[in-house]
């Protein structure tokens, strides 16, 4: 599960960082959009990385119908439709 998540992580970290020194450069509401789904999948690897090292217990991390499940729910759910929005709408607009 461990390795699983270095294999998750380390992409979307890459991802974030490079979502976020493209807004600096850029300033367009596209790259923020990019910036703002590649922040969203932080928080979902970051919900797994919680529950992995049972952090804030109290959340439920892993059980259906708790506080932790929808945020990792609402988070995954986001960053997979927000990051591919910015990234696609920032290529067809350089045609």
């Amino acid at each position: 599960m461990r390795a699983a998540l270095i294999l998750i992580g380390v992409p979307v970290c890459a991802a974030f960082a490079s979502s976020a020194i493209l807004l600096a450069k850029e300033r367009s509401v596209r790259s923020l959009l990019q910036l703002l789904g590649a922040g969203f999948l932080v928080a979902a690897v970051s919900t797994h990385v919680a529950e992995a090292l049972d952090l804030f217990s109290g959340m439920g991390w892993g059980r259906p119908g708790s506080i932790g499940h929808y945020v990792d729910l609402v988070s995954t759910v986001a960053g997979l439709i927000l990051l591919p929005a910015g990234y696609l709408s920032r290529r067809l607009a350089r045609r």
